[in-house]
């Protein structure tokens, strides 16, 4: 007989999300800080961690039979509970198609299979039809999505993806392929005005976003997006976790603003 897993400590905000849509939310012990969708979660979880640090002896006391963080940014904190005896899963998706990968091994993880499977369906469902609304629009503007400031950084892989099917090209997309955040840094701002985004979008991982500052650096007075007032930003939390609600309000928030450029410049 398989033991699932009855007292989950979430390190990073998408098991939580996933775990809820799933309705195993009743196994969740702990939760990240940074922790927003579902709202209940905030209210209902004892919050033990942040992204590069965690409360050690505090998720120890919640005695879970299983950690779940993400990406090598979390390995100390790993490190930490699997030395206290704690069982640790370590996700490294990057890619859209890795997400949905995700939510099904995390649902076969708690027993939840067949939901899984039709929560990725739903998932899916919703990225067919954004791609669809997207092949209708008249021109796709070219995108500088920047997810932290200094020093610049643009974007990670599913992010570029979803700038994609959204309706919108990229204008860093081969940086997108790198799985280290150091190997997607900007560090020339000469580079992003050569290639002259028609939008810019931050999302500043957890800080405002300042479009002025942007506008300010050094030769963007020529990039269309800075002469047409084009620099928008979409919550972090939306967009740079790599769960289900970057398939769903995060892409929602690129095509809206994709949409609204697009219509203007038809």
């Amino acid at each position: 007989m398989t033991t699932l897993p009855e007292r989950i400590v979430c390190l990073t905000e998408e098991p939580t999300e996933v775990l809820y849509a799933l309705g195993e939310q009743r196994r969740i012990v702990g939760i990240s800080g940074f922790t927003v969708r579902p709202r209940e979660a905030r209210l209902e979880k004892p919050k033990v961690s942040a992204f590069t640090s965690a409360k050690i002896e505090r998720i120890l006391e919640l005695k879970p039979d299983l950690a779940i963080g993400f990406s090598d940014i979390q390995a100390e904190i790993a490190a930490a509970l699997v030395k206290a005896g704690v069982e640790v899963w370590i996700a490294n998706h990057r890619s859209v198609e890795q997400i949905m990968g995700y939510v099904l091994r995390l649902g076969a993880m708690v027993g939840a299979v067949d939901r899984a499977r039709r929560y990725v369906d739903t998932l899916q469902a919703h990225l067919d039809r954004v791609r669809a609304a997207a092949a209708k629009l008249p021109r796709r503007p070219r995108v500088y999505f920047e997810e932290w400031d200094e020093p610049a950084i643009s974007a990670i892989r599913w992010v570029s993806e979803l700038i994609g099917i959204a309706g919108g090209d990229d204008v860093f997309s081969q940086r997108a392929a790198a799985s280290l955040a150091k190997d997607r840094i900007v560090a020339d701002p000469a580079e992003i005005v050569r290639a002259a985004p028609d939008l810019v979008i931050g999302s500043w991982c957890g800080k405002k976003f300042r479009p002025e500052r942007v506008a300010a650096r050094p030769g963007f007075a020529a990039i269309a997006a800075v002469r047409d007032g084009e620099l928008h930003e979409i919550k972090s939390p939306l967009i740079l976790q790599p769960g289900p609600a970057a398939l769903t309000d995060g892409l929602d928030a690129l095509h809206a603003i994709i949409r609204r450029w697009a219509e203007r410049h038809a």
